[in-house]
This record gives structure tokens, C-alpha cells and sequence, in this order.
């Protein structure tokens, strides 16, 4: 027979840090970013590599010519256009691998803002509701293990606070009363502000 799960292990996961660095999905689109990526027009926005393509481009030309012109010096001009265009794709795979673990980090994170239920104390009562429902001014409960369904600023108690989802930094951090906490954190009792 299965224990029953934590609050803490019902969590929703975020999924860029379930995956690792080369999963397969990620990598494949990254590789087909790298390959569009080669388009000058969208490469120009990175002047480094801008200049490293045109200089592929002008060794690219020059092989060509030598292998019709100096059969001799081929081999080194072709050496080096090779080692230049691995060098523009795997900046261009490096920046779409990190855009892609971007893109499915704030994907995660605006799922977990619409599946948070939040615990909100009226009256001396709390109430279970969907995080979208929190409006400013009410005050919800968290206890240690759940997330903090929304941004908002603590009201009552100290805690540790896992913030790696919003900032990335690993090591937790601590958060009391009269300081602010971002969304799908950890935490406190608090006070939505937006």
C-alpha cells in the first residue's frame, strides 16, 4: 500500500527542471533554431557572431577558390571554414537550447500560477480557491512545504524561502513579515499586491 502524498509532492513540477540540459525535445529544436539562426538578418542582433559568420562566409569563398587554384592550401582554408561554421552553430544551438529551457521555465510557471490553490483567511476562516481568484487586499495562508499561489507581501511570520523558480539562485532565502515574496515560492501568510 502507497503512503499518502505530502502537499509538498502533490506540487505541480516544473518542468526545466525536470528535464535535463540535452533533453531530447529541447535539443531538437534547438538544433533547428541553430540552422535558422544562420539567417544574417537574425544574426546581426549578436555582433560577435555576426562577424565570425561573414567570416566563414569570405573562408567558405576562398576554399572554393583554392581548391580549383592551389589544390595544396585546400586542406587548411577547408580546416578552417569548418572549425568557423561549427563555431556559429553551436553559439547559435547554445543560445536556443538556453531560449528553449526559457521558454518551458515561464510555461511552468504560468501553470503553476493557474493550478495553485490558495488558502485565504476571511474573517478568521480559511477557504480553499484558485489562485486567480486572489484579489488585493485578501489574505492567504501558506505553510511550509506549499507554494505561494501569488506575489504578495508577507504579513505575519518568517520562513525560509525556496526562490530558484523566479530567480534562479539554489540556496534558499529568508522572508518575514513586511517584505515582499514572489509567486510559487514557499512560505508565509501574505497579502496579494497586484
Amino acid at each position: 500500500m502507497e503512503a499518502p502524498k505530502t502537499p509538498r509532492e502533490e506540487r505541480p513540477r516544473n518542468i526545466a527542471q525536470t528535464k535535463s540540459i540535452f533533453d531530447p525535445e529541447l535539443s531538437r529544436q534547438a538544433a533547428i533554431d541553430s540552422f535558422k539562426k544562420l539567417d544574417p538578418r537574425i544574426l546581426i542582433r549578436n555582433p560577435v557572431m555576426f562577424v565570425v559568420e561573414v567570416g566563414t562566409v569570405i573562408v567558405g569563398f576562398l576554399t572554393v577558390y583554392y581548391l580549383f587554384e592551389d589544390p595544396s592550401r585546400f586542406a587548411y582554408n577547408a580546416a578552417i571554414f569548418l572549425w568557423l561554421l561549427l563555431t556559429v552553430l553551436f553559439a547559435n544551438f547554445a543560445e536556443g537550447l538556453a531560449e528553449a529551457r526559457g521558454r518551458a521555465q515561464a510555461e511552468s510557471l504560468r501553470k503553476t500560477r493557474t493550478d495553485t490553490p490558495a488558502r485565504r483567511v476571511t474573517d478568521g476562516t480559511e477557504e480553499i480557491v484558485s489562485s486567480s481568484e486572489l484579489r488585493r487586499g485578501d489574505v492567504f495562508a501558506v505553510e511550509a512545504g506549499e507554494i505561494i499561489p501569488a506575489d504578495g507581501e508577507i504579513v505575519e511570520g518568517i520562513a525560509s524561502v525556496d526562490e530558484s523558480a523566479i530567480t534562479g539562485e539554489s540556496a534558499p532565502v529568508i522572508r518575514e513579515a513586511g517584505g515582499t515574496t514572489p509567486a510559487s515560492l514557499e512560505g508565509l501568510v501574505c497579502s496579494p499586491t497586484g
